[in-house]
């Protein structure tokens, strides 16, 4: 058996959650609006109509 020591940051565990949490958060609202602007895009073209 081997003797495995692992050792853990966890100020470095948060940072790294936090960043991962952030991006993704801003990845959502980042598409929400790319379909956002999509959709109002597609809807001025019918209102023109």
């Amino acid at each position: 058996m081997s003797d495995n020591i692992i050792q853990l940051n966890e100020q470095v565990i948060k940072t790294e959650l936090k960043d991962l949490v952030k991006q993704s958060v801003e990845e959502i609202l980042n598409s929400f609006h790319d379909q956002e602007a999509a959709e109002l895009i597609n809807l001025s073209k019918y209102k023109s109509l």
